[in-house]
């Protein structure tokens, strides 16, 4: 989330010589198994890989916005009663926007799509036009749809309704605008000195390309987008014991996962599309999760500024 980009710099913005440019072991590892699929022509758009590959993005990458209120209550010292109520107004959010999905799914899915787009955007440190991050952000969605547009429609038409053909038509038009500037911070990155974060992007979106969607958004939200986070938030709640992190983060997750299973119970998604029900989960905490990544940001540079003054 957006604390990232001040408690540890982000590739090539304020990460000289490389540092802060550290990308986990495990992607490298999860790319090559990636990679070797693809070019071996496993089966990885069938419904039990497809399944597989949804199981890892959750189970994967919802911890990294599970500590959230922790660190909301961290940046404002919020008292009891007062973090009760915020609490209750993330709650709502994600209430308003699983309604969303029953009464306004197209909608829904543009909302998500915008969002995605902000808050990968907020891995782009190194580009200063915040409309250029957000298309590099863009880029994760845009690029499966070159490789595989059929799969992505399905997906979308899932998760809404059939309208969302027209979507994914206006999603492969913006794409080679998305990769390009994608291509650009790459390169930003690479000369300012972050070329293990350079390398691992445009190795992620080449196999966004290649590999069905689910697969590919699964090697990019689960090995190289969330570690990145969870490490700054560890930072920030450095005080926390191991336990109770591992606890705050596997307890929230299960809440989330819980949600999950009450989405496809409402028949949210078609019934047996777990893969759709997934993405409406993550639309459904994404929205809060980006507005106090935001607020927290905002918060963070005020007091900078206080205290540089």
């Amino acid at each position: 989330m957006a604390v990232y980009v001040r408690v540890q710099a982000l590739p090539g913005r304020h990460a000289p010589d490389g540092q802060g440019d550290r990308v986990p072991a495990s992607y490298w590892i999860a790319a090559a198994g990636l990679t070797l699929a693809v070019v071996s022509h496993l089966p990885l758009g069938r419904p039990a890989a497809i399944a597989v590959a949804t199981i890892v993005f959750i189970g994967g990458g919802l911890p990294h916005g599970a500590y959230d209120i922790a660190l909301l209550r961290r940046a404002a010292a919020l008292d009891r009663r007062r973090l009760s109520l915020v609490v209750a107004g993330y709650a709502a959010i994600v209430g308003a926007m699983a309604l969303m999905w029953t009464t306004m799914p197209l909608f829904a899915l543009i909302l998500f799509l915008v969002v995605a787009s902000i808050h990968f955007g907020e891995d782009w440190g190194m580009i200063e036009e915040p409309l250029l991050r957000v298309a590099a952000g863009a880029a994760i969605i845009a690029a499966p749809t070159i490789g595989h547009p059929g799969a992505v429609t399905r997906l979308f038409v899932a998760m809404s309704d059939d309208r969302a053909g027209v979507l994914v038509r206006v999603v492969i038009a913006i794409a080679p605008v998305a990769l390009l500037i994608t291509a650009v911070g790459i390169a930003v990155a690479w000369r300012s000195g972050s070329r293990n974060w350079a390398t691992a992007m445009a190795s992620c979106l080449l196999l966004l390309v290649a590999a069905p969607p689910v697969a590919g958004f699964a090697l990019f939200f689960v090995f190289l987008h969330s570690p990145r986070h969870l490490a700054a938030t560890r930072i920030v709640l450095r005080d926390m014991t191991l336990l109770r992190w591992l606890a705050t983060g596997g307890a929230l997750s299960a809440t989330a996962l819980f949600g999950w299973w009450m989405l496809q119970r409402m028949t949210i998604a078609p019934v047996g599309d777990i893969t759709a029900g997934a993405f409406q989960l993550l639309a459904s905490v994404a929205v809060p999760h980006l507005l106090l990544s935001r607020w927290l940001d905002r918060r963070l540079e005020r007091t900078r500024s206080a205290v540089s003054g």
